[in-house]
């Protein structure tokens, strides 16, 4: 949701399957954004409620490179120590170059109690954590809006959270925070008509 504070649909455009940054789209599928839905109640100071959907001016049609992510059901656990992955193209280090190839991360879901005291209560019911407490591996600047998935049952990858915020990068006792995305599965489905 913070990606698109102030932001106009028609200034953006959805790039699916590209692995490397280049000029040209790489055999990567293109899509205009139609409109930008943001969640009423984002508090920008908290980031709490950082959440926004958008909808592209055309549909998608899968291939090897680009897959549907499941939404959880709002009764879904990623139980703590699970490990998931975040990808992104966001700078390799703090204060460093942004990726020019898209960069994955494994990451462990930490427990929130935990989480909360590290960031002196600062991460809502909607937050969840994940990293590694030791630190070295993170999402980072730039890595904001993206996705933090689990592979669950049956083989299916789920999407646990969205790279909201954190202090620094793979800092020691300072794990990524996301939002947390069953908490607004309810929301996500009533502004898709169900078609999620």
């Amino acid at each position: 949701r913070h990606s698109f504070l102030y932001s106009d649909a028609r200034a953006w455009r959805a790039y699916m399957g590209m692995r490397v940054m280049t000029t040209g789209n790489n055999g990567a599928l293109t899509r205009p954004i139609r409109r930008i839905l943001l969640h009423p109640q984002y508090d920008q100071f908290t980031s709490d409620y950082d959440i926004a959907l958008l909808e592209l001016s055309a549909p998608v049609f899968f291939n090897d490179l680009v897959q549907p992510v499941c939404v959880p059901a709002p009764t879904h656990t990623f139980t703590t120590g699970t490990s998931c992955y975040v990808t992104g193209w966001g700078v390799l280090m703090e204060d460093g170059e942004l990726a020019s190839r898209l960069q994955e991360a494994s990451v462990k879901i930490i427990n929130r109690n935990i989480c909360n005291k590290l960031y002196d209560e600062a991460v809502t019911p909607r937050m969840l954590c994940a990293g590694n407490l030791q630190g070295g591996v993170d999402a980072c600047q730039g890595d904001s809006g993206g996705p933090l998935v689990c592979l669950e049952r049956g083989r299916r990858w789920f999407l646990a959270g969205i790279v909201s915020w954190g202090e620094g990068c793979a800092r020691l006792n300072r794990p990524g925070v996301y939002t947390q995305v069953v908490k607004f599965t309810d929301w996500i489905h009533q502004q898709t008509k169900g078609q999620v």
